[in-house]
């Protein structure tokens, strides 16, 4: 099943299948019944990706828990460091 393949993917290779079946879909040259196909597959790589960032904010919010007060979280401005 393609949920399958999406979860054993990494994400940045999640990221990029996703990117692919974007732009397949809009070129507009896909029969019907297979830019469904992508279009669902493409649902599943979407989902899989948010569980994977979740999965990954939540490892940083035990971590940081973990330190109890030593590392103080900030916001984070790149602009701030390339002047």
């Amino acid at each position: 099943m393609a949920s399958k393949k999406s979860d054993r993917l990494s994400f940045d290779a999640t990221l990029a299948e996703l990117e692919t079946i974007v732009q397949q879909l809009e070129q507009g040259s896909l029969p019907l019944e297979e830019a469904l196909k992508q279009f669902e597959q493409g649902i599943h790589l979407v989902r899989a990706g948010q569980q994977k960032l979740e999965q990954a904010e939540q490892k940083i919010q035990i971590l940081m828990s973990d330190n109890q007060g030593e590392v103080e979280l900030t916001e984070f401005h790149p602009e701030q460091g390339e002047k």
